[in-house]
């Protein structure tokens, strides 16, 4: 069944409420936000609310209303929900618990909400369990609690599975205008990409946070993402689910799958979806987005007036896709200038107090800084407490600082090191004249970081879309390492000359036609090398014949061709995630898998380009490269084996449980790359 537009649940005329308390605190909200429409509260019993005259049923309201919400419990829910889509309502908050998210609890939480969707049919819901929305463009709340939020002419919205979470979110004093929050509890029918596609809709909202638990729909955040890109609109991520802790309670809270951390984080950046790691992160990254949009590069320069405030950025930058670009010829003299002989020119800068309190000397240098066409130029600049301190200076900054961005056309940052050091009154200020007011260095970097790979990633053609192929029933069944080899073969994976037999002296044949060294295995059986079931380096016949009566019971062995003088050891592996589907992992390889935990995830399907990228950020990209005068390995053909692996990925993703190519041999330039062995479990 279609579902109705979103339109007339997030930007309502006519609000019903449903129940006692919590609908009342509805009314009352709308009241103190300024609410130009009609609220009816709805009562079997009382007369009136807050000076509204109540309804009996939904039967009685003047029209069908556009939202509603429903605070009553959750069997009663059901009937309250489908009267209103009898009615013809825009939608509905369902505010009750005890539905999927209680189905260990209660036995019937599942069914209940499946239950609450058939009442709603095609009217758009949210929930259950969640609070419901703040419009702080219009002032219509369906919000039973008090919050944080003030009426704004645009802004960004926020997102979120938790309603104490967005609770939470709505006390921020950072200066974020907030447009829309909006929780939606288990998303039973309504997703939160469902919303977020629906709200960036609106020309007032300017960038969209989520608060991720677990993901739904896979094409629908792929349909998110590319109208955010096309509505040059940023979509920011926090996605919990790193800890086992966090993976428990999300399903118990939440009733969704929460799928693999790394996984989620290769289709977020494959997206241009951004991804912060807390709420302070979240915040400033969408400020950031706010004012500024996406960056348009990853240099970036800083100022202060303290040593110690431009060694604490730089450290704190180590390890982030950022650049303190040096500073151009053209700034040097300018600089030199401005602040004198006894300070040192460098990106960041400490232009130390010569300047201080000089509007004519600080322009000047701010403006030199600012000259040298960085994506964005920070001015650490902790305010003063205005109960004891004079911050008669502190203003003469800013006001220098916009002076340097008017002038230049450089995008400016004012960076607190302490959150609590960029009054609420300031962050306003500086966001009405164009200069970002951040609080803290680790999420000001952080917040830089996002807003610079969205940029990069828009800047170029979108990637086809995710492999989104729904996986077939049946048993799931293991290929011995033959037939496996010869399945990834045929898409142009390199493998080892081998042949199987089916006796030991069939194997010693076999030897001799494929030439000394070679390798033995046994067939069929599961982990080969603890069961003495591999010989390796084997330089004759006898040798051959040894190994393979040695291996008691094994009726089929595959004999190949030793691969030697290997560069490095990859490891190319696909698993099913359970929320994204099939994914590629590329790594160190051979025994260093689990030592070394170097590795990356490839979103498929994938480019030789987006292969090559990846492999020079592992480390053993590096060996590959010829690490210290070592051989180089054969990059090509190692890029060439990993997208052929990627293609065998695509073209069986319905039948392909797993698959794990370990270890792929990367031979010195020019000589190819083998995998040596190879496993794939698919369904039969």
């Amino acid at each position: 069944m279609t579902q109705r537009s979103l339109d007339r649940l997030l930007r309502p005329q006519t609000i019903a409420v449903f129940g006692g308390r919590e609908a009342h605190r509805v009314i009352e909200q709308c009241d103190r936000m300024g609410f130009g429409g009609d609220v009816w509260p709805v009562h079997p019993k009382l007369e009136e609310v807050h000076g509204r005259r109540c309804y009996r049923s939904i039967l009685e309201l003047p029209a069908a209303p556009d939202a509603a919400f429903v605070g009553v419990n959750r069997i009663l829910t059901l009937d309250v929900v489908r009267d209103l889509a009898a009615r013809g309502a825009g939608g509905a908050v369902c505010y009750a618990s005890g539905f999927s998210e209680a189905a260990g609890e209660l036995a019937d939480g599942a069914d209940l909400q499946r239950r609450l969707l058939d009442a709603a049919g095609d009217m758009p819901i949210l929930g259950p369990n969640c609070y419901g929305l703040i419009n702080g463009l219009d002032g219509a709340l369906l919000w039973p609690d008090q919050h944080g939020m003030q009426r704004v002419d645009r802004g960004v919205a926020i997102l979120t599975q938790s309603s104490n979470i967005a609770l939470n979110l709505t006390m921020q004093t950072r200066g974020l205008p907030i447009a829309y929050l909006v929780t939606v509890g288990n998303q039973a029918q309504t997703s939160l990409s469902d919303v977020a596609y629906a709200l960036l809709e609106d020309p007032r909202v300017t960038a969209v946070g989520l608060y991720v638990e677990g993901f739904g729909n896979l094409p629908v955040l792929q349909d998110l993402a590319l109208r955010a890109r096309e509505l040059k609109k940023p979509v920011v991520a926090l996605k919990v689910g790193k800890s086992e802790q966090a993976k428990r309670a999300t399903v118990s809270h939440t009733a969704s799958l929460s799928g693999s951390d790394a996984v989620a984080d290769a289709v977020l950046g494959r997206l241009g979806i951004g991804r912060v790691g807390s709420l302070p992160e979240l915040l400033e990254t969408l400020k950031l987005l706010h004012v500024a949009g996406p960056l348009t590069g990853n240099a970036i320069s800083a100022m202060s007036c303290s040593g110690g405030e431009a060694s604490l950025m730089a450290d704190a930058a180590v390890g982030r896709a950022l650049e303190f670009r040096p500073l151009r010829p053209w700034q040097l003299a300018p600089l030199r200038l401005a602040l004198g002989q006894m300070v040192t020119l460098s990106n960041p800068l400490d232009y130390h107090t010569f300047a201080w309190g000089d509007l004519g000397r600080q322009t000047d240098a701010f403006t030199a800084m600012f000259d040298g066409g960085y994506a964005l130029n920070l001015v650490v600049l902790d305010f003063p407490r205005t109960d004891r301190c004079d911050a008669t200076d502190w203003t003469t900054t800013v006001d220098a600082i916009v002076a340097a961005s008017a002038s230049t056309g450089g995008l400016a940052g004012v960076v607190a090191t302490l959150p609590e050091n960029m009054p609420e009154d300031r962050a306003v200020s500086l966001m009405a004249r164009g200069v970002i007011p951040f609080c803290g260095i680790f999420e000001m970097l952080a917040a830089t970081e996002i807003a610079s790979r969205i940029g990069r990633e828009w800047s170029v053609p979108p990637e086809p879309c995710l492999l989104d192929v729904p996986q077939v029933e049946g048993e799931i069944e293991t290929l011995d390492e033959a037939d496996a080899k010869a399945a990834l073969s045929a898409f142009g994976v390199p493998v080892p000359a081998g042949v199987v037999a089916n006796s030991p002296q069939e194997a010693m044949e076999c030897s001799q036609g494929l030439g000394y060294p070679v390798a033995l295995k046994g067939l069929a059986i599961e982990h080969k090398t603890e069961a003495g079931a591999v010989a390796l380096n084997l330089k004759d016949a006898k040798a051959v014949f040894d190994a393979a009566t040695s291996m008691n019971g094994t009726k089929a062995f595959l004999v190949e061709k030793m691969v030697e003088h290997s560069v490095a050891e990859l490891i190319i592996g696909a698993i099913r995630d359970p929320v994204f589907g099939l994914t590629l992992t590329v790594g160190s390889g051979g025994i260093l898998v689990e030592l070394l935990e170097d590795s990356a995830i490839l979103s498929l399907p994938t480019t030789r380009t987006a292969i090559t990228e990846t492999i020079s950020r592992l480390r053993i990209g590096k060996l590959i490269n010829g690490y210290r005068g070592r051989p180089k390995g054969d990059l090509e053909a190692v890029v060439f084996a990993v997208a052929a692996a990627a293609d065998y990925v695509v073209k069986n993703a319905a039948r392909l449980e797993e698959l794990d190519i370990n270890p792929l041999m990367v031979l010195p330039e020019n000589k190819g790359a083998v995998a040596v062995d190879a496993l794939i479990r698919r369904r039969r």
